[in-house]
């Protein structure tokens, strides 16, 4: 299972949020190549970067930061927020990106994300699943998490599911940033249901034991943000865990 940190950027600093509002905004950083670094320096090989700043305005604000951090670190980044063209999806990758992570786009223009399919690869898109459950039933959250689509997580995944989307990042966001554990069930519920998917846990993770249990249920990896900035989980603990020490 892949470790893969987080760094949320909002003008130009690394921050967390609650539940995805802006007003939960908690600064960490200044300077987040530095805190790239650290992941690299940790034996980490991946990084989740999150434009904010263009998940909430939709215009892309950040790609200078990850152009550093590529050039500048041995890290594989995936970069997320406000991907919403194929212009921005390519200059992410021109600025090193080898995969970007695609939400709003996926849930509102299912025949354009097709056509990203094809012309950036299996390979490097990532479907960002943004849910909150009404109901209980998991649906899909747009524009930064800040709307309701109305439109079930396995309605839209069912019509994936002969496209050649691979990845797919799910965020229950009514866990994301609070440390009370991921949402195991839903987890485990998408990957028995869409086992051709390469499913990414996103939010809730606290200890050691999440990490095995996302393990055990299969998940293709977990990105983890607020329990690093916290010091729930440190740095060498992943490290150890990465090398199967815990």
């Amino acid at each position: 299972m892949r470790l893969i940190p987080a760094i949320d950027l909002l003008g130009g600093n690394c921050v967390r949020l609650v539940e995805g509002k802006f007003n939960t905004s908690t600064l960490y950083s200044k300077k987040p190549l530095e805190v790239a670094k650290s992941f690299e320096d940790a034996g980490l090989q991946y990084l989740h970067l999150v434009d904010l700043d263009a998940a909430r305005d939709e215009k892309i604000k950040n790609f200078r930061t990850l152009e550093r951090i590529v050039s500048k670190t041995s890290l594989t980044v995936d970069y997320g927020g406000g991907l919403r063209n194929a212009e921005s999806v390519a200059m992410a990758l021109e600025y090193g990106a080898k995969q970007v992570t695609i939400g709003s786009l996926a849930v509102q223009d299912i025949d354009q994300f097709k056509q990203f399919l094809v012309k950036f690869g299996e390979e490097t898109l990532i479907f960002g699943a943004d849910i909150y459950f009404e109901n209980n039933i998991p649906e899909l959250a747009i524009s930064g998490w800040q709307k309701k689509s109305g439109v079930s997580l396995f309605e839209i995944l069912s019509i994936y599911e002969n496209t050649g989307l691979r990845y797919v990042t799910c965020t229950d966001i009514q866990k994301d940033g609070k440390l009370g554990g991921p949402s195991f069930s839903l987890y485990k519920n998408l990957i028995n249901t869409y086992p051709n998917y390469s499913v990414i846990s996103s939010g809730g993770v606290t200890t050691i034991e999440d990490l095995r249990t996302l393990h055990q249920i299969g998940c293709e990896g977990v990105i983890l943000g607020k329990t690093l900035y916290e010091g729930r989980l440190t740095l060498q603990q992943l490290s150890m865990f990465q090398k199967n020490e815990l």
